[in-house]
């Protein structure tokens, strides 16, 4: 592996005792690899992210790139972050506004040869689409060319590891999805391995290999966005990722083999679910995305639609079943039903997730 966390916790002082902003988070990005942390503000992926560029000293565990150790609470290790060779992307950009945009890009290559330094910003600056820029103010850029060449300057010194804190939240959504795409295109471009923060999901399903939900400190899941949506390891990222409800359901055992029971039908394809006595009586909430249900007009289960949200190509329907349950439908646009219609619905369900009831 190229970076590893190992049980890494950072804290911070407080008026009885010290406040745990990491709690024993432990992962690894192979190299050449984007990893992305996602959660709720608070929830500590902004301090670890510090805490490997070495902004923030560790309370316990170890950092380490490729075997060498930036940090180690056990060992009394803190290397500064000078040493680490990690690069950092900051929300703000934190351009020099006095200097040239080629003048910044150099900044923290001061230690090459004025041809090495010209050649190196001509390369990154290349890299990021902004060659054509290095002799103007970073006022005269649009704030996504401030973005590109906090990259560039954060590349400029070849580092091993290159870590960026939500460096498109103040970016417009059209300007922002243009340059996730962009980044992703750049990152892998220049071969090197990647940690971003964001609190976007959509921005992490577009840019991450592998993407870690934390929450009160804890890493939850360390898996790529396809697990984390599908596969999600407990009912804190259900609910965190994507849109979806939790229905009552009831696994049962029938001659034709296990089946989870709901108001929508019965759900079959359960090979990762557990056995019904896993729960009390087999009784579970059952994740249904809004994607899992299907509008169908000859379907038996009828629904009312209580809410809807136009988004371009498809409605996103609030449904309440005669039961009471509501559940969540992304419908084609051209299927614009009235508040208050009942329609046809039917649940397709592939990987059934189910936690204890609530």
């Amino acid at each position: 592996m190229f970076l590893t966390l190992q049980q890494v916790s950072v804290c911070y002082p407080g008026d009885a005792t010290d406040l745990t902003a990491v709690d024993t988070v432990s992962l690894a990005l192979r190299s050449g690899q984007i990893g992305v942390l996602i959660g709720p503000s608070g929830c500590g992926k902004t301090s670890l992210l510090r805490a490997i560029a070495g902004l923030e000293q560790i309370a316990q565990g170890r950092i380490s790139i490729r075997g060498d150790i930036l940090a180690d609470a056990t060992q009394g290790v803190h290397r500064p972050p000078e040493s680490r060779r990690v690069g950092m992307v900051f929300q703000d950009y934190a351009l020099f506004p006095h200097l040239m945009v080629g003048e910044n890009v150099a900044f923290g290559i001061a230690h090459l040869s004025r041809t090495a330094r010209r050649q190196r910003v001509r390369e990154v600056l290349e890299l990021v689409g902004l060659a054509h820029v290095a002799q103007r103010a970073p006022h005269e850029l649009s704030g996504g060319q401030q973005q590109r060449v906090a990259l560039a300057r954060a590349l400029a010194p070849a580092p091993r590891l290159l870590l960026l804190d939500e460096p498109f939240s103040s970016l417009d959504v059209d300007l922002r999805e243009h340059l996730v795409q962009e980044l992703r295109a750049i990152v892998k471009a220049a071969g090197i391995t990647a940690l971003l923060v964001t609190h976007d999901q959509m921005e992490a399903f577009a840019v991450g290999d592998e993407i870690g939900v934390m929450h009160d400190g804890k890493l939850l899941q360390w898996d790529d966005a396809y697990a984390l949506y599908h596969r999600p390891s407990n009912r804190f990222i259900a609910e965190f990722i994507g849109h979806g409800v939790f229905a009552p359901g009831q696994i049962t055992a029938t001659g034709a083999g296990t089946v989870v029971r709901t108001a929508l039908g019965d759900l079959r394809d359960i090979a990762e679910c557990p056995l019904p006595d896993a729960y009390p009586d087999g009784k579970c909430d059952v994740l249904l995305r809004a994607d899992d249900i299907i509008h169908d007009d000859a379907a038996p289960v009828q629904a009312r639609i209580e809410r809807k949200a136009f988004r371009g190509s498809e409605f996103l329907y609030t449904l309440r079943l005669a039961s009471g349950e509501l559940v969540l439908a992304l419908v084609p646009s051209h299927h614009n039903h009235h508040i208050g219609e009942w329609i046809g619905i039917r649940a397709e369900v592939e990987h059934v997730v189910t936690f204890a009831r609530e």
